[in-house]
Order: C-alpha cells, then structure tokens, then sequence
C-alpha cells in the first residue's frame, strides 16, 4: 500500500474528527480491511492481526512471531507478538492516546455489512479507555465512491444492459408471435449471451420470472427449473452485469412487461403504484442530496411510506435499493429501512440502486429499478429512459 493512501486514511479520519483506524482480522474475518489495505489475499495469516492508522503520525502494525511478514508491503512501525499478553500490550501501545477510534463495528449490529470485528475485541480496545465507533462511513470513502473512470464503465454497461432489455422483449414477442415455444431459461440464456456479446460480465445469471415466479424477489430459472412463457404472461426481467475490465462497477436494472397486446389493468395498476414509490424515493434524493447528510434509511422510508399509502405496504417484503460497485452489491449505504437501518451518509461520489417492488404471492410481482449516481452537481438517474408503464410485448 503507497504512503498517499495512508495520507488519504489519515484526510478522511480527520474529516470525520476520528483518533485513528483500527484494523483487526482473524483467518480473514474482515474482508473490508483486506480491501481498503489493500493487502495481498495469497499471504498466508491463520494468526490475529492488527494494523492502526493514527490521524496523525506513522501507523503501527501487530503481527504474529509465526506470520511476521502478514503485512509485508504496509508502512509503519512493527511489533511482533508471541503470547496473547503481549498482543494485549501492543494494541494498548498502538492506540494510547487516542479517544475515538474507528473500526468495523456496528453499534447494535444494525449494518451487519460492516460489522466484522467480534464483540470481545471491541471489548478489549474499550478496556483501555478508547471509545470504538463505527467505520462505517469511513469504509464508503475507500470501498463506494467511484473513480471517473469507474463511472463511465458504469455508464456503458447502464446503456447496454437497457438495450438487452428492449432486444430480450423482442426476443419474447418473435417466439411467441411465431408460436416457437420458450421459457424462462431460453430467454436467460439469451441474455447472457447478450452479455458476452456487448463485452459484460456478471456474477450471476439474471432473473427472468413470469406469473407467479416474479413475485420471488430472488427467483432464477435453472435449466432444470423454468415456467414456459406463453401469450396472457406477466414478465419481469432483472438483470445486472458490468464490463470485464478490472475496476469496472455494475449497472443493474429491473423492467416488467406483458406478453399480450393490451396490457391487464390490474397489472397495470400495481406497476403505478411501484413507479410512483420508485419516483418519490428519487425526488427525496434530489431534494436531500445537497445536506449531505442524507441518510439510506430515509430514502427507503419514501419509497415505502408511497407504497404503504396506496394500500400495498404489506407486499413490499425487502429494501428499496443497494450501494452498487465493483459488486453489484457494494459495501456503500443501502436504501434501508426494513432489513436494516441503514444509517450511512449517502455521499457524493456514490451509486446505489432504487427497486421497489411489490409481490402478490402466488400471482405475480412488479418491481421497477432504476441506478442513482450521486454526482457533484446532483443525482443522476442512469439507464434512461426508465420505465413508466408495463410493456405491452405483442403490440
């Protein structure tokens, strides 16, 4: 790790008014640190480590006698331990001094995300007169904000995955008009080879779910698990994936449509009232933004609070959205206020997704999502243009 990341660490625990960064794994208990240290995986460390970042000043690093070079490539002075009095002795050493210091910790558990340190660790920092806050926002700096580059990676796959949208719609309406018969894995594979095709990659196959299928938020047909798709079928696509370059981040959208003509007023209905908390969830961001404090759970709180109103609070059975990076779930705040209450800054530099949904077991779910870059100058809805009405598929 270069001695400016160091000196970005030490700008954001400034600004945050933190004593220090304190970093603390066990056989690979906190994948965070790995990340933001930027350490190598392929090092061997079956024993407890430690590495803290004063704002201030070198940092220091804890290593054990079998697995001394642990943090080989880290600056800052060394300690080794052998006993765990002496592990005990170099953390006090280490943070003496400070009042505040951060680590991945969550009061409370309430962002399960970032909270990697277990309880008697935090216990043992307390013990030396050290309040343990969270990191939680500190890790958005170095783990959720894009580069721009990073942005206009996400730009292209934002583009390309609303085009297969359009070509996948099409694609439904070709077999079913020709009376070729299809399903829903036929038609995931056929945007996976849209993928391949436009230079993207994923980490999982999308969801393509008609009727009663689209109302599991987490539904995926298999080639040995698929519902045929027929003319009379509701269709909700949602597919995410980003280009293959390393660093590039995901674009992730969800679109419904009808396989029909004339689209069924009681699909149509409940597709509005998803638009419309989709819409207000937007609205709060672009009316918030500028505080930056605006906080995760408020913008689920719109969402929901627009769906709850219209009589379907009850069917909306999951958060309104996620931090989108390199993963297309992202160590940045989530729109939550129902899992969690995701109590992060939504910060400048940022993206997240907003997908609300609401699901009719049994008959049939909408969900609308849309992606949210938080630029410098404002919000920045991606992917347009975004949906306002079911797809009518055999127009």
């Amino acid at each position: 790790m270069s001695e400016s990341r160091i000196l970005k660490i030490q700008q954001a625990l400034s600004e945050e008014g933190l004593d220090g960064w304190l970093f603390f794994s066990f056989r690979g208990s906190d994948p965070i640190a790995e990340n933001v240290l930027e350490l190598d995986r392929s090092r061997i460390a079956t024993r407890r480590w430690a590495y803290y970042v004063p704002a201030d000043g070198a940092p220091r690093k804890i290593v054990h006698a079998i697995e001394p070079h642990a943090l080989d490539g880290l600056p800052g002075q060394e300690r080794v331990y052998l006993p765990w009095q002496q592990l005990h002795a170099h953390l006090r050493e280490a943070v003496a001094g400070a009042r505040r210091v951060a680590m991945q910790y969550s009061p409370m558990n309430a962002i399960p995300y970032v909270a990697r340190v277990d309880a008697g660790t935090v216990e043992l920092v307390r013990s030396f007169g050290v309040e343990v806050v969270s990191s939680a926002d500190l890790v958005q700096v170095f783990e959720a904000v894009w580069t721009r580059e990073q942005l206009d990676s996400h730009l292209y796959a934002a583009r390309h995955l609303r085009e297969i949208v359009d070509a996948a719609f099409g694609e439904v309406g070709r077999r079913v008009g020709a009376g070729a018969p299809t399903d829903e894995y036929d038609i995931q594979s056929f945007i996976w080879d849209e993928f391949s095709r436009r230079g993207l990659v994923s980490s999982d196959r999308p969801i393509v779910a008609v009727n009663a299928n689209s109302a599991d938020p987490h539904y995926l047909p298999a080639a040995d698990r698929k519902a045929p798709i027929r003319a009379g079928d509701f269709l909700l696509l949602d597919i995410w994936a980003k280009r293959a370059e390393a660093g590039s981040v995901y674009g992730d959208i969800t679109w419904t449509g009808y396989v029909g003509a004339r689209v069924p007023e009681r699909h149509e209905t409940i597709f509005q009232v998803v638009r419309a908390g989709r819409d207000a969830a937007i609205r709060r961001v672009r009316d918030g933004w500028r505080s930056g404090a605006l906080r995760g759970w408020e913008v689920d709180d719109a969402a929901r609070d627009s769906i709850t109103r219209a009589g379907y609070g009850e069917y909306f059975i999951h958060r309104t959205g996620h931090s989108i990076h390199e993963e297309d779930h992202g160590n940045g705040a989530n729109i939550d206020n129902l899992e969690t209450q995701d109590d992060r800054r939504l910060m400048v530099g940022t993206c997240f997704s907003i997908e609300p949904g609401v699901y009719l077991k049994g008959d049939f779910g909408v969900r609308s999502e849309v992606d949210v870059y938080l630029g410098e100058d404002g919000p920045l809805v991606t992917g347009g243009p975004i949906q306002e009405r079911v797809v009518p598929i055999l127009a």
